[in-house]
């Protein structure tokens, strides 16, 4: 686990690093790069996605066969 101590000290490389102008700049780059891996990660997958079909598939198939048989009484009388 990295410690208040570990911090700084890295903190404080970068900043020598990169100076206080570009600080700004690259921690704006970094929130977005972060945000678009939230995203990324909170998208279905391919496998999610065509399980998630076959289900809806499924639902419609059965609900139109329990519809078949009272067509076919009403048919009837």
């Amino acid at each position: 686990m990295i410690g208040a101590t570990e911090i700084i000290l890295i903190s404080a490389v970068i900043l020598l690093i990169f100076g206080g102008k570009k600080l700004p700049e690259l921690m704006k780059g970094m929130g977005k790069g972060v945000k678009s891996f939230k995203e990324g990660m909170n998208e279905p997958t391919e496998e999610e996605m065509n399980r998630r079909v076959e289900e809806e598939i499924q639902r419609r198939v059965d609900k139109q066969m329990s519809s078949q048989p009272e067509q076919k009484r009403s048919d009837n009388e």
